[in-house]
Formats: C-alpha cells, structure tokens, sequence
C-alpha cells in the first residue's frame, strides 16, 4: 500500500434483509457452490443459533459476510465471502474478529470451521488466529469432490483475541 493510499474504512454491521441480494451475490462471485438465497433468509430470519454479519465500505457497499452458528459453547463459521475487489484489505479479518468476539460474548469457548484443502488464502487467514488443523473431511465439497479441511481454536478468550490483534 502506498503512503497515499487510505485503509479501507469498514463498518461491521449485522445483516438485514435488505442485505441479502447482496450478500448472495457475494457469495455467487466467492464460491463454486454458494448458498441459496432462502439459506441466507433462513439464517437471518428462522434460525436462532446463527448470527450474520456484513462489511459495509464507507460508499455504502456490502464488500463482506459471514454467517456463525453458536453450537453449544463453540462459534462454527457456516461461510464467509469478501467482494474479489476487496481482498487482502482485512475486511476477512474484520469479520472473523467480530464473529468471535460475539462468540465468547454468547459464551463460546472454541471455534471450528471447514475450509477447501485447495484455498490456501483462506487457510492463512484461519491460521494466523490460532486454528489448528484437526481432520479432514475427505469429498466434502460436492461440486468437484475435494476434501475440507477441518480447523479448530481450541482456546477462544478475550485474551486470546486481544493477543492476535482483534480486541484492544
């Protein structure tokens, strides 16, 4: 970034229905198989454990999701997708930071999630905040049969939020 280049300024906000068409659009650019739009409906409308969170620019553009579910005392990250044009602009970062933060306000102790063997990008993002790989899923993804691998945060705390950046 050069020095006359500003931050992308981003405001985390949770989504709203009038979000969705957007958010599905994102997903549709991000994923091979994206969800429905009725799942993202259904996420922010039916489903208690889910919580869905957007990354708005300052323009007013939806250029992130993601969708968490609280599973007992575990944050799992159902998906997160980032705007192509957006990328490697912490707005990924932003997201999961909050998504966690919500976790352990919810009481979550650990988070797990399954990430594309293939996606080392996304895989980077998850390791710099402390997930570990514990398995595989082998043909998890139906659309060309690759395996998921499975990451967990074994010790989801402020403190460890605060130590890899996402808390103050």
């Amino acid at each position: 970034m050069s020095a006359s280049t500003k931050p992308l300024e981003i405001t985390i906000r949770k989504m709203t229905t009038e979000d969705l068409p957007r958010v599905h659009e994102l997903d549709e650019m991000c994923f091979n198989t994206p969800w429905p739009l009725r799942t993202f409906r259904y996420e922010l409308e039916e489903n208690r454990s889910s919580r869905q969170l957007v990354a708005e620019n300052e323009h007013g553009l939806i250029v992130g999701a993601i969708v968490s579910w609280l599973v007992v005392d575990e944050v799992h990250i159902a998906t997160l997708s980032v705007d192509p044009d957006f990328r490697r602009q912490k707005v990924a970062t932003r997201l999961v930071c909050v998504a966690l933060q919500e976790g352990i306000a919810r009481g979550a102790t650990s988070s797990t999630l399954e990430v594309r063997a293939g996606n080392a990008a996304a895989q980077r993002l998850y390791y710099r905040f402390g997930y570990q790989l514990v398995g595989r899923r082998p043909g998890y993804y139906q659309d060309n049969g690759e395996d998921a691998m499975l990451l967990t945060l074994h010790e989801l705390d402020e403190i460890h939020l605060k130590v890899i950046g996402c808390m103050k």
